[in-house]
């Protein structure tokens, strides 16, 4: 799918991309990997749980990329607040590891997708423009690796 598709912008404005993680390297990272693509913007920042909630409600980001495990309040917890006000913020879960009874978790409210974080580079571009444009993203199960 071509970077200037109609899924990267929210109408003639920029899509506001909110960014949750507790790791400020991976939310620098994830900064410009997202702002590569032209018209979307990580136009606010939160460190835990507390501010993703406080920062969503507050600003109505078009999308949120949103870390399971963070101080204060965790990813789930959060995703879930915002949704119990705002169910039309989606969200896409970001983690180290993703079960299937993880995702299995997260496909309610308004938890639209989750990405790995080892497969960040190949699936969070595609996964927001799933999400963008009204569908899902969440990882297929992939069979181990055969050692024969």
């Amino acid at each position: 799918m071509p970077l200037d598709s109609a899924s990267t912008n929210v109408g003639s404005r920029p899509v506001r991309i909110l960014v949750a993680d507790d790791h400020e390297v991976m939310r620098l990272g994830l900064r410009n990997l997202l702002e590569s693509v032209p018209s979307w913007s990580v136009y606010a920042e939160a460190a835990n749980g507390n501010e993703a909630v406080e920062i969503a409600l507050l600003s109505s980001p078009d999308i949120i990329i949103m870390d399971i495990t963070m101080p204060e309040m965790n990813g789930l917890e959060a995703a879930a607040r915002i949704a119990a006000d705002r169910p039309d913020i989606p969200v896409i879960m970001f983690s180290l590891h993703l079960s299937e009874d993880v995702i299995g978790r997260f496909k309610t409210g308004s938890v639209r997708g989750a990405v790995a974080k080892s497969e960040a580079a190949r699936d969070l571009l595609d996964a927001i423009r799933a999400v963008l444009d009204g569908g899902t993203f969440f990882p297929e199960r992939r069979p181990p690796l055969s050692n024969t």
